[in-house]
């Protein structure tokens, strides 16, 4: 059975303490000390530095998380290919794009690209060239879901032995529950992308709505409402795909895994789902790169 009891909601100070966001965190009593939503902007300047300051961020994780190999986007190499992509909500006509050139764990605000709809450098942003195969992924995927703004995708190890399966994860741990109901498999694989078509592929894959996928062969897609929620279920999804492949080699010994229930999964994926949640959970990871590099990505 999933919980009956009720978590004890926090105070908030006027916002509602029955959502699922203020149900997972306990501030103080007079709502002063609180865990901090996502901001909101007025100024589509600043919100437009925001953005690029945590697509920069992003990219220096996925370089201490391992994910980069060399030259990030090496299109030369496939195993080396990793591209983010997020809407610029004051330019809708372009995206906002990382630069696929310098190594992720040097990259920075200065070097991304800011990209035409027909997945060329415009003169707004670094000039500088841009993965062609996950163009045609990310543009593909941005057309058919309008609903998010950001998309992650890179060639993780984890991640990539797990695709050759063409499976989808298991919900075995509480962590894995924010992919219930949420998670896609894409049973082919037709190539370096290319191609239109591999990307609209891909795109029909994911569906109307969720937000993760197991690209056959090829590696994991994340989506989210911000690149903070897309590059959490990344190493979230690239987590539990080690956990899966553990859990197999355990297997081999007779050993079986328990799967968790349906309602117990649904009650948990209520809460780990919610786009506050999944943007919060990446916060402690940016916080701790600005410590750590004094700020320099955001130059």
């Amino acid at each position: 059975m999933s919980p009956s009891a009720e978590p004890v909601s926090p105070k908030t100070n006027g916002l509602d303490s029955n959502d699922a966001f203020n149900k997972m965190w306990r501030g103080s009593k007079d709502g002063f000390i609180r865990l901090q939503p996502m901001p909101k902007f007025e100024d589509p300047y600043a919100e437009r530095e925001w953005i690029k300051a945590h697509l920069a961020a992003v990219f220096r994780y996925w370089g201490k998380m391992g994910y980069a190999d060399g030259n990030a986007g090496h299109i030369t190499d496939e195993s080396h290919q990793r591209s983010l992509f997020v809407h610029d909500r004051r330019q809708p006509e372009y995206s906002a794009l990382g630069c696929l050139l310098a190594p992720n764990v040097y990259l920075k605000t200065s070097k991304l690209v800011l990209v035409d709809p027909n997945g060329r450098p415009s003169p707004y942003g670094a000039q500088l060239p841009i993965n062609n195969a996950g163009f045609f992924i990310h543009s593909a995927i941005h057309e058919a879901r309008p609903d998010i703004k950001a998309a992650a995708h890179c060639h993780s190890v984890h991640g990539k032995a797990w695709s050759v399966f063409g499976k989808p994860i298991e919900i075995t741990t509480q962590d894995a529950c924010v992919f219930y109901d949420n998670h896609s498999v894409y049973d082919n694989f037709g190539g370096v992308v290319l191609a239109t078509e591999e990307g609209k592929n891909i795109a029909r894959a994911l569906g109307p709505k969720n937000k993760t996928c197991i690209l056959q062969n090829h590696g994991l897609l994340t989506l989210g409402n911000t690149v903070d929620e897309a590059a959490h279920l990344f190493t979230a999804l690239d987590k539990q795909c080690h956990v899966m492949l553990l859990t197999a080699a355990a297997s081999s010994s007779g050993l079986k895994p328990n799967v968790i229930g349906k309602e117990e999964a649904e009650y948990s994926a209520k809460f780990l789902q919610e786009p506050e949640i999944t943007y919060s959970n990446f916060q402690p990871e940016f916080d701790l790169l600005v410590e750590e590099t004094n700020g320099a990505f955001l130059k």
